[in-house]
């Protein structure tokens, strides 16, 4: 029978593929808490220079350009060999989508910036379209016509699907992760500190159903204490070599 392996991955995937993280020692938010006010819902809703500003904040942001890494890479093969049942994320740079991995499988905890939305009349956006424009038009508006209104442009603001500080995560994403990873036989952390709920709440939820839980990371987290397997390498050669390894057994 074909082993389930449920993923989650954090910030640490993702700096193998020239993102920095937002939190490390050295993360941007760290070196600059200013910053993090680029995703602030309320500063977003209610201030057009805050807007703007977020808007060429993320447009220039290295998670708006990167490419998938080799670690990236490897989960997709976990995927296509049949092993991979969840692949929940904390990041929004939506480098698995990038990757190759399959909606099926991926859950944006803290949604993603490769799509947008109008935040009054919902109309889907794809943020590259947008970022196309955003010289010509730093503060995007839905210009979707409302039939209900004599077709007059809806004129709502236009956010990326990003979980900006004060939302809710996406509705369902941690239902549908806590339920794989309750039904896996394995569950991987791969590149996240775990400080950040309820994403960590993951980590335990594995291990009162007695899930074996590995966790890839350079730093120690405060769930090592309940891990089956402890992996401190580079996550770029690392995960490689555990989905070869997973594949082997099958």
């Amino acid at each position: 029978m074909t082993k389930k392996i449920a993923v989650l991955t954090g910030a640490g995937i993702s700096t193998s593929a020239g993102i920095p993280d937002f939190r490390g020692p050295d993360g941007v938010w760290t070196r600059h808490p200013e910053q993090m006010s680029v995703y602030d819902i309320e500063a977003f809703v209610s201030d057009k220079d805050q807007r703007e500003y977020s808007w060429a904040w993320q447009k220039a942001s290295p998670v708006w350009s990167a490419k998938p890494g080799k670690a990236h890479q490897a989960l997709v093969k976990l995927e296509q060999a049949g092993l991979l049942t969840l692949l929940a994320t904390q990041n929004f740079d939506a480098l698995h989508e990038k990757a190759g991995n399959s909606p099926d499988v991926i859950v944006n905890l803290h949604g993603t910036i490769g799509t947008s939305h109008c935040m009054k009349c919902h109309a889907a956006y794809n943020t590259a379209d947008i970022m196309a424009k955003l010289d010509q038009e730093p503060d995007p508006h839905c210009r979707r016509p409302l039939p209900y209104q004599g077709n007059m442009p809806c004129d709502g603001l236009i956010k990326t699907d990003v979980v900006y500080f004060g939302e809710m995560l996406p509705e369902g994403a941690m239902e549908k992760s806590l339920k794989k990873v309750r039904q896996a036989d394995e569950f991987w952390v791969i590149g996240s500190t775990l400080e950040v709920f309820p994403a960590a709440s993951l980590t335990p939820a594995a291990a009162q159903a007695g899930v074996p839980i590995t966790i890839m990371n350079m730093g120690r987290t405060q769930y090592d204490n309940i891990a089956t397997r402890l992996i401190h390498e580079d996550i770029a050669t690392a995960l490689p070599k555990l989905v070869e390894q997973s594949i082997a057994e099958g």
